[in-house]
């Protein structure tokens, strides 16, 4: 059978059927609500364009190479042994799930790795997860991530039939990270990976969202196209620190939303780094949905050529007693293109909320370039809020002042670019992870390409 979800006639001779053409036909879900979820937004889709820099949230970001490749979704996942993806495995996280080219790779994976020690603890695949918890699923799947007006996570909504689901029951802590590995493997492919993690009142998880490439010979330096979405909703005292590194090939595109949900006296703590893709976006929007919840929001874009590296976010303080720090850098070199949109609201009723946002670049090259856009927005008189942001080079103070301890004005200015990076990196609790980080950013700055 094929599901109601199917895409129809109504999208025809649109850029968009080339996306969802080349999808798998969904086999019909038991589940009226996950039908009428994927209908939804099959609808959107065949009534939403391709945004453009003349709409006010893309004017900075020009994805007109996006609408000019055609990308059709992977028949069947590539064959991979374990000792082809080793090198991603993050020592610290003995569960895993491993999606090839948006499809789950069991044999990759080591869902409930520490189920004996932490009885309740959910780490699976969608299929698997509905099978015991679609009660605990359904008010959450879908329902925290917009799509009526935003094309890609309506596509990615409209194709939903998997996702990697974390679900950590009441006051239970779970002291390895857990690790959802997405890799793409194959050329002008396109990926729709959802991702929902559920954390009880009092619950406690560390979860690394990682996408990266395993190129092939064949078709090394070709395109492809990760469209992500990711729900992160936090019970009342509940503690989520969320890793999100995108290291995908040079000519990938990659397109993310990330929705959190925070409850009283929540806390989250992100860590976003971009460093690869052609063109890459993300959108992460954190709301406030009772008093005295925290957030803290820490990124970082290195990129180079021609790379474009766009960063949305938006904090909601929709209650009172909640504070959030956000500090997002980018370093530019060569002809990149950073975008930093930060927004940061407080509606009426959300007193005493305290928010600090701060938005520093670093622009290696004279063709580089960065255009910011922080923003407060403020309906509540006794709140404490502040934000900024600064666009420049290297201090030739330092650089000259490195120089006069023996280094070369190139090791000084790579010194001086590293540490600006690592700033962001050593927020990140996870050693072995923060070491590959840290080789790669020493790298890219060292030997830019």
């Amino acid at each position: 059978m094929i599901d109601a979800a199917a895409p129809t006639p109504a999208i025809a001779g649109t850029y968009l059927e080339s996306l969802l053409a080349g999808q798998p036909q969904l086999e019909a879900s038991p589940l009226a609500w996950l039908k009428a979820l994927r209908a939804e937004a099959v609808e959107r889709v065949g009534v939403l364009k391709l945004p453009t820099t003349r709409d006010e949230e893309w004017r900075f970001t020009d994805i007109s190479l996006l609408g000019k490749t055609s990308f059709a979704s992977a028949l069947s996942a590539t064959c991979l042994e374990a000792s082809d993806v080793a090198h991603f495995y993050i020592e610290e996280a003995s569960t895993r799930l491993v999606f090839v080219d948006g499809i789950y790779a069991p044999e990759l994976s080591s869902p409930n790795a520490s189920s004996g020690t932490h009885s309740g603890v959910v780490v699976s695949n969608l299929t698997a997860a509905m099978a015991a918890h679609a009660a605990a699923i359904e008010p959450h799947l879908g329902r925290h991530t917009a799509f009526k007006n935003d094309v890609f996570a309506a596509q990615n909504t409209a194709f939903l039939h998997d996702a990697a689901v974390v679900m950590v029951p009441r006051d239970v802590s779970v002291a390895a990270p857990v690790h959802l590995l997405f890799i793409a493997t194959q050329k002008d492919v396109v990926s729709t990976p959802r991702c929902l993690v559920l954390a009880e009142a009092g619950s406690a998880v560390t979860v690394i969202e990682d996408y990266v490439v395993l190129y092939q010979p064949r078709w090394q330096e070709e395109a492809h196209f990760t469209n992500a979405v990711t729900e992160v909703v936090l019970a009342d005292n509940a503690h989520v620190t969320h890793i999100r590194v995108q290291r995908e090939g040079s000519k990938a595109f990659h397109i993310a939303n990330c929705a959190v949900s925070l409850g009283r006296a929540s806390n989250y703590q992100s860590v976003s780094v971009a460093l690869g893709a052609r063109i890459s976006r993300y959108k992460l929007n954190v709301l406030q949905t009772a008093e005295g919840a925290t957030c803290a929001l820490d990124g970082l874009a290195l990129i180079s050529g021609r790379q474009l590296a766009d960063t949305h976010s938006c904090i909601d303080h929709a209650q009172p007693h909640g504070s959030s720090r956000q500090l997002h850098k980018c370093i530019v070199g060569g002809s990149a293109h950073a975008v930093f949109n930060g927004k940061v609201m407080v509606r009426e009723g959300a007193q005493r909320t305290d928010a600090q946002q701060t938005n520093r670049n670093l622009l290696l090259t004279a063709r580089a370039h960065i255009d910011t856009k922080p923003q407060l927005e403020i309906f509540a008189s006794d709140v404490k809020c502040t934000h900024g942001a600064t666009v420049g080079q290297l201090d030739s103070e330092e650089v000259f002042y490195l120089q006069s301890r023996g280094l070369t004005e190139a090791a000084a200015r790579n010194l001086l670019t590293y540490a600006f990076g690592a700033e962001i990196i050593d927020r990140i609790p996870i050693a072995s992870l923060k070491r590959q980080l840290e080789q790669t950013v020493l790298e890219q700055t060292t030997n830019p390409p």
